[in-house]
């Protein structure tokens, strides 16, 4: 499976139609939804398709028409999504329409175009499966294990003060938590 990190955009032009589409990290979805909603008032439609790992690790999906005809955008963006095996992403494409009706068919091609589009310029990554560790280390070896977490990588979650020393939550792949295991 693949996913990616950051946000990526294409926009193609259909019959005067405007398709922009916008790939993004399951995680930034929903805040990218609202941001080009405000950013594209005027934007007929903008229609949505994700996929994500749950916390039983069950690919959970979903997708919106977003007042398109029923299963002519949001679904065939869906598939794009499922036939690249992309993991944790959504995609969001505005539409601005041309005036010019496309059809049934031709919204599915136009939208798959589009999802398609994004993903061609989109730089796609290894999915790695992330895991969650806790543990403490004493006051004097903070700098140390400080060192480490950054020259690793690694994902801090959270740091606090207990009264023996420091207590990180860090989140990241099974080898670098490994790794970390290793060291204390």
């Amino acid at each position: 499976m693949k996913t990616v990190n950051k946000l990526f955009a294409a926009s193609i032009e259909v019959k005067k139609s405007k398709f922009h589409s916008f790939l993004v990290p399951f995680s930034s979805f929903e805040e990218t939804l609202n941001d080009l909603k405000k950013r594209h008032p005027k934007a007929n439609h903008h229609v949505t398709a994700f996929r994500y790992l749950n916390e039983h690790n069950q690919i959970v999906e979903g997708s919106s028409d977003d007042g398109e005809p029923r299963g002519s955008s949001g679904r065939p963006t869906l598939k794009v999504l499922q036939g690249h095996d992309l993991i944790n992403v959504g995609i969001i494409t505005v539409r601005y329409f041309g005036g010019i009706l496309l059809g049934v068919g031709g919204l599915v091609k136009a939208y798959s175009d589009a999802a398609n589009e994004v993903i061609k310029r989109a730089e796609l990554i290894e999915y790695k499966q992330v895991f969650e560790y806790d543990f403490s280390v004493a006051y004097d070896k903070t700098r140390e294990i400080e060192y480490i977490l950054k020259k690793l990588d690694v994902y801090v979650v959270d740091r606090g003060f207990g009264s023996e020393g420091i207590e990180y939550k860090i989140r990241d792949d099974i080898e670098k938590i490994k790794k970390i295991k290793e060291i204390l």
